[in-house]
């Protein structure tokens, strides 16, 4: 794997304006950053992360940060290309049954372990095992793998033993899958975190310990992470001299450091001391023209998520459809955010996929499902608050403790409270991952979220908000919507055109109980 391809990678789901030492020769290092060579002769980059990594846990693991360390130090049956195709990873090749349902991976045989041993089929089936063993507590594991894995719902659900998932070991570098239903993006799916391997002997022996620091991560992709413990604000991506593929691998070492606020970051950049950061706001307009300034293509779609156990009034329909249209996304986007970013007024975000038979841009033919309307947004709330018997609404909005974050909320919160009478919006900004752990615990009201995709289908982003998802921490279900989805994934597999028309039609039924507001969408393009 090639650096270039990973600082693609890192910004991935993410539209970014960003500073970046610049550099004359594409094709030997990645593009937009000098090499610094240090004294001892390593090639060495240097950069910052916005948060802690959360999680170097591949079946614990959920949100961007976690994802990427992961897919920097380890590596699955595929990875993704510089055009986010799936190539070649641990298996070489893979056979698919005439009927779809059993997936044969070869397994190259000189891959191996940072501690020697050598990466086999079993690594493979033990890891998927334990993702969607209920002991384990994954989110992702049953998200991605019930409804694709033969067994895999049952399993997650305790109605079957882990040995029952469709995966088995014939020898040590052949893997077969069983799949539910004919799932032609199944090879994309494993290029995703949840389904890396895992050295059973190392993990059963760490134990609690196993992926909270350095010292309790084994890695068998490009590099190793050192100097890293789940509590670490710096740590660094060192060469993995025993990665089978090492040789295109052109940096040595990659150090990163925590910082929120960007003017921090920007002193940092300039001084010398990182080589790339993320612009916000005012300073993308104050660095535009500068000979550095780069842009970074992404796909993540940011919501409001309405918790209706929470909260009576969250859980009237009316009130939602009232926060849904009474802030002006233009003005947040153009004005607060100053960073491309666009308005999204649908689930699946602009310039994602085309639908099958015209060709045309799924959003473009689903249309502007909630857009702004001031007029309309007071409309349901008066009808929202006669039906509570109330004059007056209280909410918490929960959110990341970034910088960028803070001046976002506080515009949706402000636009809020002042178009809706008798709304007060009280702001809680903690850490990524104090969030994260309130999301799936369901501690909020309003919460502050994205999403980007984790394969390059509608499902990816269809899917969080089924019944049973283990993404859906809203309290919302529908199961005529649930059906449209799930559809999607069995008797509809293998026609697209069927299954991109009830794609439309979940989307549109998603909206008219509005469970969640999109807000706008990091993209110039297909990343």
């Amino acid at each position: 794997m090639k650096v270039k391809h990973w600082l693609l990678l890192l910004t991935f789901g993410l539209f970014l304006s960003v500073l970046a030492a610049c550099s004359g020769d594409e094709s030997k290092e990645p593009a937009g950053t000098d090499t610094k060579e240090e004294e001892t002769g390593e090639k060495v980059l240097n950069f910052l992360n916005p948060e802690a990594i959360p999680s170097m846990d591949p079946a614990l693991a959920t949100d961007e940060s976690s994802f990427i360390y992961l897919a920097a130090t380890m590596e699955g049956l595929y990875r993704l290309d510089e055009k986010t195709q799936p190539t070649p990873g641990i298996a070489t090749k893979h056979e698919v049954s005439p009927d779809g349902l059993t997936w044969t991976f070869t397994l190259r045989e000189d891959a191996k372990w940072s501690n020697g041993d050598p990466v086999t089929a079993h690594d493979f089936v033990y890891s998927w095992q334990r993702a969607v063993n209920p002991d384990t507590a994954s989110e992702y594991g049953p998200y991605m793998m019930n409804g694709v894995i033969k067994n895999a719902a049952a399993i997650s659900k305790g109605e079957l033993a882990v040995e029952e998932l469709g995966v088995k070991a014939e020898g040590d570098f052949t893997l077969v899958v069983q799949l539910e239903n004919p799932t032609p993006y199944f090879e994309t799916l494993t290029t995703f975190g949840t389904f890396l391997p895992l050295n059973k002997n190392f993990v059963e022996e760490k134990g609690d310990s196993f992926a909270t620091s350095s010292e309790n991560l084994l890695a068998n992709g490009p590099y190793t992470i050192a100097n890293w413990s789940s509590t670490s604000d710096t740590w660094e991506l060192v060469k993995n001299k025993d990665y089978w593929d090492t040789n295109t691998v052109k940096m040595d070492k990659l150090t990163f450091k925590v910082v929120k606020d960007p003017q921090t970051a920007l002193d940092l950049y300039e001084e010398g001391t990182v080589d790339r950061m993320d612009l916000t706001s005012d300073l993308v307009d104050q660095y535009s023209s500068n000979d550095d300034y780069l842009v970074s293509a992404d796909t993540f779609v940011y919501f409001l998520k309405f918790n209706q156990t929470t909260s009576d009034a969250l859980a009237n329909k009316n009130i939602r459809l009232a926060l849904s249209r009474a802030f002006d996304k233009e003005g947040l986007v153009n004005e607060i955010l100053n960073n491309g970013s666009i308005v999204a007024n649908g689930l699946v975000p602009k310039d994602f996929t085309p639908m099958p038979e015209t060709g045309k841009d799924f959003r473009e033919v689903s249309g502007d499902l909630v857009k702004y309307d001031l007029e309309a947004a007071k409309e349901f709330w008066a009808k929202g608050l006669e039906e509570l018997g109330t004059d007056s609404v209280e909410l918490e909005f929960l959110a990341d403790d970034d910088k960028t974050t803070k001046l976002l909320v506080e515009y949706v919160a402000n636009q809020l409270s002042t178009n809706l009478e008798g709304l007060k919006i009280n702001i809680k900004q903690v850490p990524k991952e104090q969030r994260l752990d309130l999301d799936s615990n369901m501690e909020y009201e309003l919460q502050l979220s994205r999403w980007g995709p984790d394969f390059l289908d509608p499902f990816t982003f269809m899917n969080l908000w089924t019944t049973d998802s283990g993404n859906n921490w809203t309290g919302y279900s529908s199961p005529v919507y649930d059906q449209l989805v799930f559809d999607t994934a069995s008797k509809l597999a293998t026609d697209n055109v069927a299954r991109y028309n009830n794609f439309l039609e979940a989307e549109k039924k998603c909206y008219l109980r509005t469970h969640q507001l999109h807000l706008f969408t990091n993209l110039l393009g297909h990343n």
